[in-house]
């Protein structure tokens, strides 16, 4: 593995790209499920965490446009030697700008990972007291089948859990549980 950059140097680099105070947040939120799924799966921690951390780093950047969308990012971390198995999960977490399939656990998780947030967040501020502690996994997972209820999260990515070995339901509560232990940094 290439010497990649710290996780100081990474939030320093998403500051400088990101303004959008919940863009933050739904990537801090993505870097807690994706080290949480690395510990599940035996995998590396800190690179992880660090594709999920960064992995919308150019969605400002990009105005959100799917068609170049997460290539500019690739670009940005080569200039920081970021190591290239994350800059390629990174872009391939979105399949539309790159031209080419998810083919590894990796990239499986990052999509699904990041993918999930958005629904777990939808899921607590349904919620009276809009806290990630009252929901339950059994929430998401029911939330999943309602179509109308966070209707841009794609489900689809989402069950590409189950193509790395995660049943939708231990999915649903090994993210909700790491978004819960960083619940004060994201506000819920």
């Amino acid at each position: 593995m290439l010497k990649s950059i710290t996780r100081e140097q990474a939030l320093e680099l998403l500051h400088t790209h990101i303004s959008n105070k919940n863009m933050i947040k739904h990537c801090l939120a993505s870097e807690a499920v994706l080290g949480a799924l690395a510990d599940h799966l035996g995998e590396d921690r800190e690179k992880w965490a660090l594709a999920g951390l960064l992995h919308d780093l150019d969605v400002e950047l990009t105005n959100a446009d799917l068609t170049i969308h997460g290539q500019k990012s690739g670009a940005l971390l080569r200039e920081q030697g970021v190591d290239e198995e994350i800059i390629d999960a990174i872009q391939l977490h979105n399949e539309i700008s790159c031209g080419k399939k998810r083919s590894t656990n990796f990239h499986h998780a990052l999509a699904a990972g990041e993918t999930i947030t958005g629904l777990i967040i939808a899921t607590a501020l349904v919620y009276p007291d809009k806290k990630l502690r009252s929901v339950k996994p059994k929430s998401i997972t029911k939330r999943m089948k309602e179509k109308a209820f966070a209707a841009s999260v794609n489900r689809d990515i989402i069950r590409e859990c189950e193509t790395i070995g995660i049943p939708l339901a231990e999915f649903a509560e090994i993210s909700l549980k790491a978004m819960q232990g960083i619940s004060e940094e994201l506000g819920l």
